[in-house]
């Protein structure tokens, strides 16, 4: 039986030092996969920074009542910005930089199926979020400063019209998003084409690891789900500068069309992210609990049944809108019939905890939280999918609550899991245990200082997107409770950046397998060479790398 050779790390310390120009050129010229993910993930990182103090200046503006530490226009621009810098140009990337990094890794494979294509996505999805922030640039703005945009991360019409929005800042934003939606097409082809075509000897679809399982059906989401809202940019400029009036509801157009376009993105767009999320933790809980996942046909089944589901569930964003009966029966049935495979994952998780030997390091902690939070958020869901409740709280702080519950609550916590497991493979070093659990600690207690008490003023009646409010409403507390959790969240945050700066350095040699795990890219040297395998990798399980660490276990029937 042949395998893959396990190798020996890579001593950093060995590694001639070259002219920074040169190293320069060869990570902008790059065409392997593992730079272009960290590329990927070094930007998501950066835009996470910005976003998260975006997030912060809005939380100090609302701990009070009558603020006035930013103005009505600056607090706009700031939640605009905010939602879609964390959607566009945080959450995508980095889920598409550890699905470049890791799924030829995973597979036996020695590149993406289209490296030169895998390049070009990368550099026009980095332009549209610098082209976003070029905004700020632009001189149409207060004493000519330039604006960012400030219609919303769902930028819903008519506030999107030029009598509404003057100037380029819109514009910027459409250009941004647009080509962002170009570059994640492109990602998710070269994905999906790369998981059909190149696996290795042996590795066939019922023996794929489930976090390329998810990243095959997460990209193939984004090809139904990204093309509505390509469609409906170029519609957007058209309505802006040729008068097409595709929106514009006093020449006979449709704002609620726009509403449509963009939710048959938006609501897949959830699953986009979560899905890669599911993955990192199918990957870390069965490692650091000794047992194999639970349940791996009907993991794959649920993930093939979210895919298809959530393309059928965008108008619950919609009930407010006058849809009708049938339509609102329709989008509450298929909403809450979504929750049927996602709680199957909740189970098969359990039952893999159930009886394991868990490991408590700080990957498996994160992942642990994880759990109890998507718990969470998917119970608010189910409320917000019955359209007379949904009536009553679908414009208020108790849906910022629900949404941030998902995004932070799973997808973010199930990421810095995903860091503390897999940066030891992307850099030959280990993070600092002491210093993830400072993180772990400050950020879940900062989380739930800020978006369990976000509900309360939510059902007190306090509205989403204000600027500020009169005191004596009972929201006041609440408020700034949620603002205190914005802090300890941040300084979580901060720990994190430096943890992962301090241990590139100074971190400890974490050798080709720290964890004991047995997908692929453990076999390969830490960090991986630019071949990734010197050897094409025979896989007769699923479980590879543990079959050559203890082939005295290799059952021939396991699959």
């Amino acid at each position: 039986m042949a395998h893959a050779p396990v190798l020996e790390a890579i001593d950093q310390t060995q590694i001639r030092r070259r002219p920074p120009l040169d190293v320069l050129y060869e990570w902008v010229t790059t065409v392997d996969h593992k730079k272009l993910g960290l590329m990927y993930i070094g930007y998501a990182l950066l835009f996470l920074v910005i976003a998260g103090f975006e997030a912060v200046l809005m939380r100090i503006q609302l701990a009070v009542p009558n603020n006035h530490f930013v103005s009505p226009q600056v607090f706009n621009r700031l939640f605009t910005m905010h939602g879609t810098t964390m959607i566009f140009f945080v959450a995508m990337p980095v889920m598409f930089g550890f699905g470049n990094y890791l799924v030829p890794l995973m597979i036996g494979a020695r590149d993406m199926a289209f490296p030169r294509l895998n390049a070009f996505s990368f550099w026009i999805s980095a332009f549209g979020g610098l082209l976003m922030y070029f905004s700020y640039l632009g001189g149409d703005g207060l004493y000519g400063m330039g604006s960012a945009p400030d219609v919303g991360w769902f930028a819903y019409a008519p506030l999107t019209a030029k009598v509404f929005s003057p100037g380029h800042s819109t514009d910027y934003w459409t250009l941004a998003v647009l080509l962002s939606g170009v570059g994640s097409t492109g990602t998710a082809l070269n994905i999906v084409t790369t998981v059909l075509s190149m696996r290795c000897r042996g590795m066939k679809l019922s023996r794929l690891p489930l976090f390329v399982w998810l990243m095959m059906v997460a990209s193939g989401i984004v090809f139904v789900a990204v093309s509505p809202l390509t469609a409906a940019q170029i519609m957007l400029i058209l309505d802006r500068y040729l008068g097409a009036h595709f929106f514009d509801t006093q020449a006979g157009g449709s704002a609620v069309l726009w509403m449509h376009f963009f939710w048959i993105f938006g609501h897949p767009e959830v699953y986009i992210l979560v899905l890669p999320a599911f993955g990192f933790v199918n990957e870390i809980i069965p490692v650091f609990s000794r047992k194999a996942v639970f349940g791996y046909p009907a993991m794959v089944a649920a993930s093939v049944g979210i895919g298809f589901i959530s393309l059928s569930v965008w108008a619950h964003h919609m009930f407010t809108v006058g849809m009708g009966a049938a339509g609102n029966t329709f989008f509450v049935f298929s909403t809450m019939v979504i929750s049927v495979p996602t709680g199957i994952k909740i189970f098969n998780w359990l039952a893999t905890l159930w009886g394991g030997k868990i490991i408590f390091k700080v990957p498996m902690m994160f992942c642990i939280a994880f759990l109890f939070q998507f718990l969470v958020a998917g119970l608010t869901g189910i409320m917000l999918s019955a359209a007379p409740f949904n009536w009553q709280l679908s414009a208020s702080y108790f849906v910022v609550a629900h949404f941030h519950y998902v995004i932070v609550g799973a997808i973010i916590t199930s990421l810095f899991g995903a860091f503390y497991y897999w940066y030891p493979k992307m850099t030959g070093r280990m993070m600092s245990e002491t210093l993830g659990k400072w993180h772990f600690w400050l950020f879940i207690i900062g989380f739930h200082l800020t978006f369990d008490f976000m509900h309360v003023p939510g059902l007190l009646g306090m509205p989403r997107r204000i600027y500020t409010y009169e005191a004596g409403r009972g929201w006041e507390g609440w408020n700034l409770i949620v603002g205190i959790g914005a802090l300890f969240q941040t300084a979580g945050t901060l720990i994190f950046v430096y943890n992962l700066v301090r241990s590139y350095y100074r971190g400890e040699v974490a050798g080709h397998d720290p964890w004991d795990a047995w997908t692929l890219e453990w076999a390969t040297p830490s960090p991986p060479p630019s071949y990734n395998f010197a050897v094409e990798p025979t896989v007769r399980s699923g479980r590879p790398l543990w079959d050559l660490k203890h082939p005295e276990d290799l059952d021939e029937n396991y699959e």
